[in-house]
């Protein structure tokens, strides 16, 4: 591993609270298993996309500009869950067409907007580099079904504001961290062009964990360690704990 890439994983690695189980790694690098790790790497980056979506029509813009953020993730919705249209026509459709316009009540608007929406144009550029390298393998894409981990993480979130929306963020570092640890764990036991893309997906998102942090703590007004710290252990448990659901972010496989 080069130098900077251990640096850029080391933050990582110290908030995660365990590192990837050797076995899913064996797992994980035998050729079998490629199919299903890219469709589930693809979907993910695309329900990447649609929580920062989320986070900004319930919490940060006016109706207009939540509908212009839905017809902007539409296309690559209705081919995933619908197979609907020509994967390739996606390239199109990578930017957003409207001025977002923040609720004038929530201080926090403007920085929740700016960093979701750059998270949300990367995520989408991701979902189309992973259908791009899947094709030129002969992977076609096919409709899978979740894994357990961003619902496991999810259900802990708390049922009053600003409370769920805090926990909404820290488990999206959580979710995004994970990602970057296991692009580098999988990297080095992957087909050449794969190996390149998750070193590359490592340098461009290693700093999505860290803006979700920092907005869940500059919109809660207590320290969030505590909350940090919980959802630690739920994520730990999820990742260390058997999993008969093998995916890109499951547990321990049975």
């Amino acid at each position: 591993m080069s130098s900077d890439i251990a640096q850029l994983l080391e933050p990582i690695n110290d908030f995660l609270p365990c590192s990837t189980p050797q076995a899913w790694i064996d797992k994980a690098k035998q050729p079998e298993q490629l199919p299903v790790l890219l469709r589930d790497h693809m979907v993910c980056e695309l329900k990447a996309a649609q929580s920062a979506m989320l986070l900004i029509r319930r919490y940060a813009v006016d109706e207009a500009s939540g509908q212009a953020l839905l017809a902007w993730l539409k296309p690559y919705e209705d081919y995933t869950y619908r197979l609907v249209g020509d994967w390739r026509a996606l390239a199109d459709h990578n930017k957003l067409n409207k001025r977002m316009v923040p609720k004038a009540e929530k201080p926090y608007s403007e920085e929740l907007i700016d960093k979701m929406v750059l998270l949300i144009r990367e995520e989408l550029h991701h979902f189309y580099q992973v259908l791009e390298i899947a094709h030129s393998m002969n992977i076609e894409y096919d409709k899978i079904t979740s894994s357990r981990y961003a619902r496991g993480l999810l259900s802990h979130v708390r049922t009053y504001e600003p409370a769920a929306l805090i926990d909404k963020l820290i488990c999206g570092a959580y979710i995004e961290a994970r990602s970057c640890e296991r692009f580098a764990a999988l990297a080095p036991h992957l087909p050449q062009p794969l190996t390149d893309f998750y070193i590359s997906l490592l340098r461009s998102e290693a700093r999505h964990y860290q803006d979700y942090l920092t907005l869940a703590q500059q919109i809660s007004s207590e320290d969030i360690s505590e909350r940090v710290a919980f959802f630690a252990d739920v994520e730990a448990d999820l990742i260390k704990s058997p999993d008969g659901d093998f995916k890109f972010h499951s547990g321990m496989p049975v």
